[in-house]
């Protein structure tokens, strides 16, 4: 959105990317950071429906700082050690006045100066004095976003319907990919060669597992489907091996040929 205009509830902290969307909250000094990618998920819907679902946790779990210590911290130009404090100096460097300043909203700007040839050595308390009364005024959080409260309070109405299980890497689709199937490729070694389906599928600590199905031998759609249902055991077998730690019941990954494709079946 153009600078000064607030993206839409929807959007807020969410920024789209060709490959999918990135959320960038700050609280803190903290930057919360994650990324929502298209392929991971399985479409750019259910990335954002992610995206949105992380981008709301963080706002309810950590609500920004209250506008009370915003104002209170001291900013770099500081030179009086007190926030909303500071002397106006005539000509000749002489301090004319101490002033206590405090936004308290767009239409309400409380400010008093104590002139030093008035109230003299006192002008620096005094300011001092009335820029804790002016704060006392402060109230609620810091306002980032109009749809950082509704969200807190639970107003916004997120899409109902199923969330995507996150991918492994084992399982995206590379856009070099011949047969539409994960781990699945075509090789052929030289230009007489009649080439030959491969299944392989890499697990951490274990190294990887390849399987290869001659065209020769099998024919070329036969020897793919061989190779798809070959990479389905792969993948069963290795998340049988992760639900181990995890007392969960690893899915079936096996595959079945649809009009259109390959659909994965559990």
């Amino acid at each position: 959105m153009p600078r000064g205009i607030p993206n839409p509830a929807a959007m807020y902290g969410i920024s789209p990317r060709p490959w999918g969307f990135e959320v960038s909250l700050v609280r803190y000094g903290t930057r919360y950071y994650k990324q929502f990618g298209k392929a991971s998920y399985g479409s750019e819907a259910q990335a954002l429906l992610q995206a949105q679902d992380w981008r709301d946790a963080v706002v309810r779990s950590v609500p920004p700082v209250a506008r009370r210590t915003r104002a209170e911290k001291l900013r770099a130009n500081n030179t009086t050690g007190v926030s909303g404090v500071f002397c106006q100096v005539a000509s000749g460097g002489r301090v004319r006045a101490w002033v206590a300043k405090t936004y308290i909203g767009e239409d309400e700007i409380l400010r008093t100066d104590f002139p030093v040839d008035t109230v003299g050595n006192a002008a620096q308390a005094l300011a001092i004095e009335e820029r804790a009364k002016q704060l006392s005024r402060m109230a609620g959080l810091a306002r980032l976003h109009p749809a950082e409260e509704a969200i807190r309070q639970g107003m916004t109405v997120q899409p109902q319907g199923p969330r995507s299980s996150k991918r492994s890497k084992s399982e995206i689709t590379r856009s070099t990919n011949s047969s539409g199937v994960s781990g699945v490729q075509f090789k052929m070694p030289n230009a007489g060669h009649p080439g030959y389906w491969r299944a392989t599928t890499f697990t951490a600590g274990k190294g990887s597992v390849c399987k290869v199905f001659s065209v020769k031998e099998h024919g070329y759609d036969m020897a793919k489907s061989l190779a798809i249902a070959e990479r389905g055991r792969q993948l069963t077998q290795k998340l049988a091996l992760k639900s181990v730690h995890t007392d969960e019941a690893p899915p079936d990954f096996s595959y079945q040929h649809e009009a259109g494709g390959l659909t994965a079946r559990p």
